[in-house]
C-alpha cells in the first residue's frame, strides 16, 4: 500500500507562525530500533543510517535517518531535522536553500510553468469534447485549444490539430488590431472564420476570450472547431469547384458571440 502527501504553506494574516502546536520535549529520547544501509540521492552514496520509532513528544531526529510511523515510514534526508509534536504529528525542518524564481530562464521553473500552461489547454479540450454534441468534436476530435499572451502570441497548446494552432494566433492579433487596444472589452467573446482574419477554411470556426487582471487584458484563450456545414453550395461547405468565397458558406471576420457577459 502506498501513501502520498502534498505539503502546502498558507500565510497567516498577522504574519506570525500559523502552526503553533508545541514541539516534543527534548528530554524524551526517540527510540532507535535498528540501522539500515541505503543509498541517499542527496549525497549520492551508500550510507548506514539509523531507524527510529516515531512517538509523540519525542526529541528531534537528525537526518539522514528513517522514521517508522503507523503504516508507513519517513526518509529524513541529510540536512533535515524531524520534530514530533505532542499530538504525534511530524514537522520537518530543512536547511536546504531553495533558489528564488526570477525572470531568467531556468530549467525547473520553465518546465513547471510550461506543463501548467499546457494542462490548461488540455483541460479546455476535454471540456469541449465532453460538452459537444457534434460528431466532429466529440468523436473525430477535429478541434484545437490554446492559450495566448496579451499580444496574441502562442504560449501553450494541447496536442491538437497543427493547422488550427498555427493560425489561431493570427486570428487573435487581427481582432486586436480591428477593435483597437480598448475595443475588445472584458465579458466579450468573439467568433471568426474568415481566411483574411486568420482563418483556415470556413467550417473551422474560432471562438476567442480575453482574460483580464486588474482591468487589463493579460492573456487570451481560444478554441477552433470544425463544423459540419456553414451554408456552402455543397454539403460540408467545401465545394471543390467554387470560384468565390461566398460559395463556400458564411464567412465572418468578427462577431461578438458574448457581450457584457450575455450570450
Amino acid at each position: 500500500e502506498c501513501f502520498g502527501a502534498r505539503p502546502a504553506t498558507v500565510p497567516h494574516p498577522d504574519g506570525q507562525k500559523a502552526y503553533n502546536e508545541p514541539y516534543g520535549s527534548a528530554n524524551v529520547p526517540c527510540e532507535k530500533i535498528d540501522t539500515i544501509r541505503t543509498y541517499l540521492t542527496g549525497s549520492h552514496k551508500w550510507q548506514t543510517v539509523p531507524i527510529y520509532q516515531a512517538s509523540p513528544n519525542a526529541s528531534p531526529v537528525d537526518g539522514p535517518s528513517l522514521v517508522l510511523m503507523d503504516g508507513t515510514f519517513l526518509v529524513v534526508e541529510e540536512g533535515c531535522k524531524v520534530f514530533f509534536t505532542n499530538s504525534g504529528n511530524v514537522i520537518i525542518h530543512s536547511n536546504t536553500e531553495v533558489p528564488k524564481l526570477t525572470k531568467e530562464l531556468h530549467p525547473l521553473p520553465l518546465s513547471l510553468f510550461a506543463h501548467r500552461f499546457m494542462s490548461i489547454a488540455e483541460q479546455m479540450g476535454y471540456t469541449l469534447q465532453r460538452t459537444a454534441t457534434s460528431t466532429n468534436i466529440k468523436e473525430r476530435l477535429d478541434f484545437s485549444c490554446a492559450v495566448f499572451d496579451g499580444a496574441g502570441g502562442l504560449v501553450a497548446n494541447a496536442p491538437h490539430i497543427p493547422v488550427h494552432l498555427g493560425a489561431m494566433g493570427a486570428t487573435i492579433r487581427w481582432q486586436r488590431e480591428h477593435y483597437g487596444p480598448d475595443g475588445w472589452r472584458e465579458g466579450e467573446v468573439l467568433l471568426s472564420n474568415h481566411p483574411s482574419a486568420g482563418g483556415s477554411h470556413l467550417p473551422d470556426i474560432t471562438v476567442m476570450t480575453p482574460c483580464f487582471i486588474d482591468g487589463k487584458c493579460a492573456f487570451y484563450v481560444a478554441s477552433r472547431g470544425h463544423h459540419a456545414d456553414v451554408g456552402g453550395t455543397t454539403p460540408g461547405s467545401m465545394p471543390p469547384f467554387s470560384s468565390s468565397l461566398d460559395e463556400e458558406g458564411a464567412h465572418i471576420k468578427s462577431f461578438k458571440l458574448v457581450k457584457d457577459g450575455t450570450f
